[in-house]
């Protein structure tokens, strides 16, 4: 009921704006009320973790780790967060950020805007948060594709004591030159290094945290199907699908429709819970999907388990929906075998 009478204040603000305004809610929110506890469901084991219920917000929203314990006062099953960098950037030129409410869709073209990897390890340090927590990790926008590898390397270390998965972003449509990462020589690289550092640090810090890859819904059959043999080739523990959309064909004639950026909410829906069917297939079971992208209603999150995957997560729909979104999402998935 709060948020109902809080959206069309946020809605009258420039997008940015009402983003940071939230983000001081939920800050506030996690500073003064009681400790939160997810949404009553059926727990589930994914990636050998214990999630209280299959919901989970998506990265993108509190990339600092700011508000985690806001969030919490939820019913998230999970949170993540980031995606961060090794360094503090300040990501592209506003605006930046764009509503299109004729069809519940959000164009950005943020460009991983954040404080740094240790300024966010310090915020999960402080928290006060006990449920799963995925960090979400990514390259500086000066940082040559070709040594990609060293920033992702960087942020698993300093990410892994804390995290309970780490994801791997190389999907972002805001970032020049980052989804070359998923081409198949390119991804092979990447994913050998990541898995050989993730062995190490399980000795050196005696937990072993998984790790899964952020992927785009602008992929074809055979894209999908090389990104599946990857992961499958080198034991990746899990897999998100999807990130945001270059397609303009749900937002043709829309205000703003036309801008740069990655779009997201329902106009990706049907996009994205197809790449979601499309690895179910091609990986067998043999690795965990976690379903985001347009996820407004509990009947979609249940469509996304339908198409293979285990967990789901939601962003666009909570800036539209509210926290009555996550309540419905849990209550329509809290039984799903």
């Amino acid at each position: 009921m709060l948020y109902e009478l809080a959206r069309p204040v946020l809605f009258s603000l420039d997008p940015e704006t009402a983003h940071e305004t939230a983000l001081a809610g939920l800050n506030l929110a996690g500073r003064l009320l009681p400790a939160g506890k997810p949404l009553p469901a059926r727990p589930v084991e994914v990636m050998g973790l214990q999630f209280p219920n299959r919901i989970g917000m998506a990265a993108g929203l509190d990339k600092n780790g700011e508000v985690i314990d806001g969030l919490a006062r939820l019913g998230f099953g999970f949170i993540e967060i980031g995606t961060i960098t090794p360094r503090a950037q300040p990501g592209n030129p506003k605006p930046r950020m764009f509503r299109l409410p004729e069809v519940k869709g959000i164009i950005n073209r943020m460009g991983f805007n954040n404080h740094g990897i240790d300024a966010l390890i310090g915020n999960v340090e402080a928290m006060k948060y006990k449920g799963i927590l995925g960090i979400n990790i990514g390259k500086n926008a000066d940082t040559p594709i070709e040594k990609a590898a060293d920033d992702y390397l960087l942020c698993l270390d300093k990410a892994y004591p804390l995290a309970s998965y780490v994801t791997v972003n190389i999907s972002s449509p805001n970032t020049k030159n980052l989804r070359q990462l998923q081409g198949e020589s390119e991804l092979d690289a990447l994913l050998g290094q990541l898995k050989a550092r993730q062995t190490a640090l399980a000795d050196k810090h005696g937990r072993y945290v998984p790790i899964t890859l952020k992927i785009a819904p602008d992929l074809d059959d055979a894209q999908i199907v090389n990104i599946a043999d990857a992961l499958r080739r080198h034991r990746i523990d899990g897999v998100i699908a999807t990130n945001t959309t270059l397609a303009r064909d749900k937002v043709q004639g829309i205000p703003f429709g036309d801008q740069q950026g990655g779009l997201s909410g329902a106009p990706l829906f049907e996009a994205s819970t197809a790449v979601v069917a499309a690895l179910a297939k091609a990986l067998q079971n043999e690795l965990p999907i976690i379903a985001a992208g347009g996820v407004f209603d509990g009947r979609q999150a249940r469509a996304k388990l339908d198409a293979g995957a285990r967990l789901v997560q939601v962003y666009s729909g909570f800036i539209y929906r509210g926290p009555a979104l996550v309540r419905e999402a849990v209550t329509e998935t809290r039984d799903y075998a």
